[in-house]
């Protein structure tokens, strides 16, 4: 029993029940959606998230004649409306890691978007267009309940304040206090911390506190990395020390970082790195990379980036424009023979078809190892 001199205290806690989902839209082929007058809208395909059906709806021309110059996207709900749903939403290039926030504005009670989005002469001089297409990614969150809970509790008084060891870590890293091994990789020296690194990688646990060690200790505590550039020995150390990736500089083709920052990832068993990096490189599969993209998956064993990649060559309009721009097929032939083989298997009927229908009375025959020949007639 409590003395009379002591308050009586009770707490609430206000919960926001939310569901989160992201959908990918590619527009492939933009320049023949330019065509569609402002005001007309193109549907993606539907989604779920929150227990509600979604589409986007891409407008090449604009939404309204206030942004008859930009492209527009907006998120739909598609089914009938039968009660107030609290959305917040996200839309941005797929290629971009980070992106400015703007605000989405809701012209109806079922949609919400960006009317300005991009501007179109912005949008066609940008590295987010190649190959007449470009990809967005869609981010919603759903509200679907907002609830109190009342307990009558004195340590709801005290606030736990969120982990904060993340960064504290990255700071121990960009201080550099207590290094006790460095790393050189392509002339750049990193100082780092071997008890972090074996904590975080078994490859790193071996190399310094294994076999390794000693001649490490030889060489004054420094390890020679080969075979791998020192802007992305930087990313895979502050995935490290702090679980999330730096941002990546604008100036840095995003698609070939993500490449060797998931071969790297697989070399120092970071399952969780080579996974954000798989998934952001199925967002820049293009005809340029598919055949890149499908040997590091098939050699580094990314299923889900192997699946992607083979399903965008499986259209025979990319599997003729790939084997017609891109010089990577041959790396392709040579060090996945077997995913080779069962790429022609897949697409070689309408891929031919298409050849021969572009170029004239030519045919096309497969040679062993898989080699696809042209010959006249």
């Amino acid at each position: 029993m409590s003395s009379a001199g002591d308050p009586t205290m009770s707490a609430s806690t206000i919960v926001a029940d939310t569901a989160r989902g992201c959908h990918i839209l590619k527009i492939d082929g933009y320049s023949h959606t330019k065509g569609i007058p402002t005001g007309q809208a193109i549907k993606s395909g539907q989604f779920t998230v929150g227990g509600h059906r979604w589409c986007i709806h891409y407008y090449p021309n604009g939404y309204s004649s206030d942004s008859a110059d930009h492209v527009s996207f907006y998120l739909v709900l598609d089914e009938q409306l039968t009660k107030r749903v609290r959305v917040q939403l996200r839309i941005r290039f797929a290629s971009l890691v980070t992106s400015k926030r703007l605000d989405p504005v809701s012209p109806s009670g079922n949609m919400w978007g960006y009317p300005k989005f991009i501007k179109r002469e912005e949008l066609e001089r940008s590295e987010h267009l190649k190959n007449d297409a470009f990809t967005v990614r869609c981010d919603v969150v759903v509200i679907n309940e907002i609830r109190t809970e009342v307990a009558a509790t004195r340590s709801q008084f005290v606030v736990v304040p969120q982990s904060n060891l993340i960064h504290h870590l990255g700071d121990l890293l960009k201080s550099e206090k207590g290094a006790d091994v460095v790393f050189e990789v392509g002339g750049v020296k990193f100082p780092a911390h071997r008890c972090v690194l074996a904590a975080r990688s078994p490859v790193f646990s071996a190399e310094l506190f294994g076999a390794m060690k000693e001649g490490d200790r030889d060489r004054g505590g420094g390890v020679r990395v080969g075979d791998m550039e020192a802007r992305v020995f930087k990313a895979l150390l502050s995935f490290v020390y702090t679980d999330s990736l730096p941002e990546i500089e604008e100036e840095d083709d995003q698609g070939a970082m993500f490449q060797h920052l998931l071969v790297a990832a697989d070399r120092y068993d970071l399952g969780r790195l080579k996974l954000i990096c798989e998934e952001n490189l199925c967002a820049h599969i293009d005809v340029y990379s598919a055949p890149t993209m499908l040997a590091i998956a098939e050699q580094h064993g990314c299923h889900g980036l192997k699946k992607a990649c083979i399903e965008f060559l499986s259209t025979p309009a990319h599997m003729v424009a790939a084997m017609l721009t891109s010089g990577d097929f041959s790396h392709l032939r040579r060090s996945c023979p077997a995913v080779w083989m069962e790429l022609i298997r897949m697409s070689v009927a309408p891929v031919m078809t298409s050849l021969t229908s572009r170029n004239g009375t030519k045919r096309a025959r497969v040679d062993a190892p898989g080699e696809l020949v042209m010959r006249g007639s």
